[in-house]
């Protein structure tokens, strides 16, 4: 199986789940280290189609548990992202810059997705 497949197949597995997608668009539009608040503002506001980033505690809460517990160690384990605990900030890693093209590609395709999603 080449690389290429490999690559193409992970970032299929990453963007099967719309938060992650979400992340991932935020990280490639920004190029940077993005605290985690930050994302759990965009999840919030592209994941439930707000103008603003507006919403319940409890909503804004469960979006903070899921991308602490579930997304941003999916990604992490993927190699894509590192996640700094202490300072709570999701850097890109070298294999997110490697991945990027691939990750365009799926994310341009999600009909749901603005582009370019911004914080």
């Amino acid at each position: 199986m080449s690389e290429r497949f490999i690559e193409y197949d992970t970032v299929l597995d990453l963007c099967r789940n719309r938060q992650r997608r979400i992340i991932l668009a935020v990280l490639t539009n920004q190029q940077r280290s993005v605290p985690l608040n930050d994302l759990v503002e965009a999840v919030n506001k592209h994941d439930h189609h707000r103008e603003d980033t507006a919403g319940s505690e409890d909503e804004i809460s469960e979006i903070g548990l899921s991308l602490y517990h579930k997304h941003i160690p999916a990604l992490e384990e993927a190699s894509v992202i590192a996640y700094d605990e202490h300072r709570k900030l999701v850097e890109p890693t070298e294999r997110f810059d490697e991945l990027e093209p691939y990750l365009s590609t799926v994310l341009e395709a999600d009909p749901e997705l603005e582009s370019p999603v911004e914080l």
